[in-house]
């Protein structure tokens, strides 16, 4: 199936619009009363934020415009650019997957915004990594498989949205549990959401907990069975995907400071970085992220092992550029209305999801680095 041409042509200049004149002014409330974005986040998707970047995997599929959109809407606010990575994450597995069904019923929904979802990989990927086990357990049944469970921190998800996700079902005659993943839709008998805003920052992205009750995922909505393979189609698009929100926080960093560099340059240029320092690191960044974005489906280690060096710097940059921004801001951005203390909270948002600084730094010495 041409997925391309069931989604709408990207309107970057609506996507600048919606970012500058919508999310700009309301990002203090967002953070503040913990407000989930719903409005924008459809208005990016009618504006072709989610489509991109689905091309398929025939090699004509580049992630530059799906980074760039998403770093956009990072640099006003992150939870609502951590809400645009979910929907592009949603995309990302049903495009990338041999799934018809799910192409040509869920898919087109989700590229224009009208369904909401993401991603609930968080576990499955610690779980993959030995770092936590496999919350969610499934049983072979007629027609597909019956899941039970408890899933954390599973986001952008509304009461009738979508998300990916993986389990594990015990499998005769062999010592470990084979895995499978899946798009999941919420309103399916069984599920049931909570919100969870417990975060310092974040509490904006409609973050749920997930209870599975012997609910039944059909085989029309599996992704990989078992799923190794497509695990290893996905995983480099979905984390120099990530790559987008470190742009966004970066780049408004640098801002920050450059805005106070007339009243307070005469001191601030006393401080050990400038934002100069940061721009030159920033800038070195995005163009390897964006080469790589060029080639999104290439499955080999050495490959993956630079998308996540640039995932991790993209992390330890961000919370960089937000404590430089802080210090060069001073007592402006300390309290409570301050940009630069939301920022530094967001900041270090990016260096603990999934997969955080020390998964990432793992993952990089099991690959020989």
């Amino acid at each position: 199936m041409n997925v391309a041409a069931a989604v709408t042509a990207l309107n970057f200049d609506e996507i600048e619009r919606i970012s500058g004149e919508e999310l700009a002014p309301i990002a203090r409330q967002i953070d503040a009363e913990r407000t989930y974005p719903e409005d924008i986040i459809r208005a990016y998707g009618a504006a072709g934020a989610y489509g991109t970047h689905i091309g398929g995997v025939d090699g004509n599929t580049d992630l530059t415009d799906a980074i760039t959109s998403m770093a956009r809407a990072s640099e006003e606010c992150l939870s609502t650019g951590f809400c645009v990575w979910c929907q592009d994450t949603l995309a990302w597995y049903i495009a990338s997957s041999d799934n018809d069904f799910l192409k040509s019923e869920v898919l087109p929904k989700v590229a224009k915004g009208q369904a909401l979802g993401g991603t609930g990989m968080s576990n499955p990927l610690k779980a993959i990594g030995e770092i936590e086990p496999m919350r969610l357990k499934g049983e072979r049944v007629d027609g597909g498989y019956k899941v039970k469970g408890l899933l954390p921190w599973v986001s952008n998800l509304v009461d009738d949205g979508y998300f990916g996700t993986m389990f594990h079902v015990e499998v005769d005659g062999q010592d470990t549990p084979k895995r499978v993943m899946a798009i999941i839709h919420a309103e399916w008998e069984g599920i049931r959401l909570k919100l969870d805003h417990e975060f310092v920052a974040m509490g904006g992205t409609a973050t749920c907990n997930v209870q599975f009750r012997d609910v039944f995922v059909p085989d029309a909505y599996l992704l990989g069975d078992p799923a190794g393979a497509f695990v290893q189609r996905i995983r480099p698009g979905f984390t120099l995907l990530q790559c987008g929100m470190a742009a966004g926080i970066v780049k408004n960093c640098i801002d920050l400071m450059k805005q106070v560099q007339a009243p307070l340059g005469h001191v601030n240029k006393y401080l050990e970085k400038q934002p100069e320092d940061i721009e030159a690191e920033y800038d070195a960044l995005v163009a390897d992220v964006l080469e790589m974005a060029k080639t999104p489906y290439d499955t080999s280690d050495a490959f993956f092992k630079r998308v996540l060096q640039a995932r991790l710097a993209g992390g330890e940059l961000s919370v960089q550029a937000a404590h430089w921004a802080q210090l060069h801001c001073g007592a402006r951005g300390y309290v409570t209305q301050g940009v630069a203390q939301r920022r530094l909270r967001e900041a270090y948002f990016v260096a603990i999801v999934t997969p955080a600084t020390k998964h990432l730094r793992k993952m990089i010495a099991d690959l020989g680095g």
